[in-house]
């Protein structure tokens, strides 16, 4: 058909849409973004907004884990998703460590926008006892590392069976990153669409300081 995309092209638009705006009011989450504070490993804020923004196909698969949260009772609060390839670059810097940092040379899942880093909130609106910090680079962040209490198994369980059935793949070395299948299909956010994402909410890219 004249004017039909090709099969190339198609595939494009499809694993390389614009992304999606994740905010609190949108869908029921608590976002925190770590790397937008000072609070993470670098010491320093990477990114200067809290805008939070995922693959459409990575979006669809948090609104199902959103659901499945709350039908335990709780809820989800979003440490980290889409990740420009600066600040990747930036982590790396700090913390060459392929078994915990993506090398930016082969790009992260982040920066494809299919990866999402999360924990658990309580009823009590508390979070849930993981046994590390986020970004803890250490065998005890680890899924099922043995010297944890039964306590924090469980509630570590609790999040990995949430983000199973909706759909995304768990990071043995990470508690909180979770990931869309074949993530490695999906091509790395280019700089434009995400400055043109940051842009239709007023805010930011990367700090500057």
């Amino acid at each position: 058909m004249d004017g039909a995309p090709s099969p190339a092209a198609f595939t494009a638009m499809t694993l390389n849409p614009p992304l999606i705006h994740i905010t609190e009011q949108s869908h029921g989450v608590l976002i925190a973004l770590m790397y937008a504070a000072k609070d993470n490993f670098t010491g320093r804020a990477i990114y200067d907004h809290p805008l939070c923004f995922l693959h459409p196909h990575a979006e669809a698969c948090l609104r199902k884990a959103i659901a499945a949260a709350r039908g335990f009772g709780l809820q989800l609060q979003i440490l980290d998703a889409f990740r420009p390839q600066a600040a990747q670059e930036a982590l790396w810097a700090v913390a060459p460590n392929p078994d915990y940092i993506a090398d930016p040379k082969k790009g992260s899942n982040h920066t494809r926008g299919v990866a999402v880093d999360l924990t658990l909130i309580g009823a009590d609106g508390q979070a849930l006892d993981m046994g590390t910090p986020v970004d803890t680079m250490h065998p005890a962040s680890h899924h099922f590392h043995a010297a944890h209490s039964s306590a924090i198994q469980l509630n570590r369980m609790k999040l990995l069976t949430i983000m199973l059935e909706a759909g995304f793949l768990h990071h043995p070395r990470e508690w909180w990153h979770y990931q869309l299948p074949d993530a490695h299909q999906y091509p790395l956010v280019d700089g434009h669409v995400f400055m043109t994402c940051v842009a239709t909410t007023g805010g930011h890219g990367l700090a500057t300081a």
